[in-house]
């Protein structure tokens, strides 16, 4: 990784003063553009690098589609069968070849984003403790910065490494553990010893992160640690630890009512009781069209949602009752009453409203990154899996009765149940970025076949089977070529 993290650093070290500590915490420099010397003397000045990385979450970086977090989620998503494109357009995600090449500069893109998080957040982690300032302040600092570090390594090895194999030792190569910012080349670490990371990182953080009141829900608190950990449970199969985590994470998270629901999500997540982190947009830091809402959103006016707005796969769209709110999320007229489009805007049938940016002239809209239904979701699943069914059905009833008031309780069990719940997922979670990884962690095939895909847009990928070199991202030529203890995934 030397060659990476030698840009990681001199980004770092670019010698621009950051603002103390302000009212605003985003309405600051950037992590990236602060000697990392400055950044640690003062905990006022840690925060405002910590609030850089907040901001990274949603910025560009390079070109077109490369807007952070967000951006990433929602590749992800293209990668499976439920996102379905309705023109051939520049993204790579719905094509596969992010995934197929270690030269696509998407790939390489993806990779170096998450570790030069990593290595912002590492110069907080090894360093706000000898800083100027109050300990509680310290620990929020290092905290937050301990989920950040457990998130980018937790999306790194779910997408560069093979699945993690419930029950068994996971011995596959993983992705390199970076805990400093050392530019000494390091060899992949095991799958386990990553996830064995991941959890530490989160163990501790929610230990230095209870009590913290976050000013919004861009900082990352408690809760954020505990839902990531939940997930993290549900990838390794420990089923008691992600019905554990899973409901600690959405304790004082209250699933938005049908109104709510109806409205799509734009730039007030904040106010918005179901969310649990989502990155807001400063109207002054916006990128235009390199915003999230300048793919995903519906109504804004940007050449890619005017020829290519995104739609739901018709197999799900009939699988949702005609009662449940979510389905008015997608139009199978696509026609969207109500919701101004611009004149020029192409029409396809099951397109999605469910992202919404602020007008068609305004491409704002908040990057949802966590939310209380998804550990509703979490729960019943790993309920389930573990033969808990009644438990399970509860569970699951406690969260799709806010959405369908003609939602009885299942009486399903066993696979049957399970089937359920996951197809609930898929419906809930649409477009927010995680049903590739859902496709890869069970083992299941990508089948996109009898459905509005269109071979054409999607470069013949209907069908992956599992065992597929491209569920596993290759390592970027760069790392490869940088780095001499680095082995290639098979191409």
């Amino acid at each position: 990784m030397k060659k990476i993290l030698i840009i990681f650093i001199g980004i770092l070290a670019v010698n621009v003063l950051f603002i103390a500590c302000e009212e605003d915490f985003l309405d600051t420099y950037p992590t990236d553009q602060v000697s990392s010397g400055v950044v640690i003397t003062t905990t006022g000045n840690a925060m405002s690098a910590l609030n850089g990385i907040h901001r990274a979450l949603y910025i560009r970086y390079d070109s077109q589609g490369r807007g952070g977090a967000g951006h990433f989620n929602m590749h992800i998503d293209e990668l499976g069968e439920d996102h379905v494109f309705n023109s051939a357009t520049w993204t790579s995600g719905i094509r596969w070849l992010m995934n197929a090449s270690p030269t696509h500069s998407y790939n390489t893109s993806h990779w170096g984003m998450f570790y030069k998080w990593i290595a912002n957040a590492n110069v907080l982690i090894n360093g706000v403790d000898g800083a100027d300032g109050e300990q509680e302040e310290k620990d929020i600092i290092k905290g937050q910065a301990l989920v950040y570090r457990a998130y980018c390594h937790y999306q790194l090895v779910q997408t560069w490494a093979e699945a993690y194999k419930i029950g068994v030792d996971n011995s596959q190569l993983g992705v390199p553990i970076k805990l400093d910012n050392s530019t000494e080349p390091i060899e992949r670490s095991t799958v386990e010893a990553v996830y064995t990371q991941i959890n530490t990182d989160l163990d501790d953080a929610m230990l230095l992160l209870e009590g913290y009141s976050r000013p919004n829900k861009s900082h990352l608190n408690q809760a954020v640690a505990k839902g990531l950990k939940a997930r993290v449970a549900l990838t390794q199969g420990n089923w008691d630890v992600a019905v554990k985590y899973a409901e600690e994470a959405r304790a004082g998270y209250t699933l938005m009512d049908k109104d709510t629901y109806a409205k799509g999500f734009s730039d007030n997540l904040d106010a918005n009781s179901e969310f649990m982190w989502a990155s807001h947009i400063i109207e002054d830091q916006t990128n235009y069209y390199g915003n999230l809402g300048g793919y995903l959103s519906r109504n804004y006016s940007s050449s890619s949602i005017r020829a290519n707005p995104r739609s739901i796969n018709n197999l799900l769209y009939d699988k949702i009752s005609e009662t449940d709110v979510r389905k008015t999320l997608w139009d199978p007229t696509g026609e969207h009453e109500g919701l101004e489009l611009v004149s020029n805007a192409n029409k396809y049938p099951y397109t999605s409203q469910k992202f919404l940016a602020v007008s068609t002239s305004d491409s704002r809209m908040d990057v949802p990154m966590m939310r209380a239904g998804e550990m509703y979701l979490i729960e019943a699943e790993a309920l389930a899996r573990d033969n808990q069914f009644g438990s399970a059905a509860q569970v699951l009833f406690d969260l799709i009765s806010t959405r369908d008031d003609n939602y009885t309780l299942s009486t399903n069990t066993g696979d049957d149940l399970i089937e359920e719940i996951m197809v609930q997922r898929r419906i809930e979670l649409w477009g927010e970025g995680f049903r590739w990884f859902d496709l890869k962690r069970l083992n299941l095939p990508l089948d996109r076949t009898g459905s509005n895909h269109k071979s054409s847009i999607n470069n013949n990928v209907m069908e992956v089977p599992v065992g597929d070199n491209r569920w596993i991202w290759p390592i970027p030529q760069d790392e490869i070529d940088a780095n001499p203890l680095i082995e290639q995934n098979p191409i």
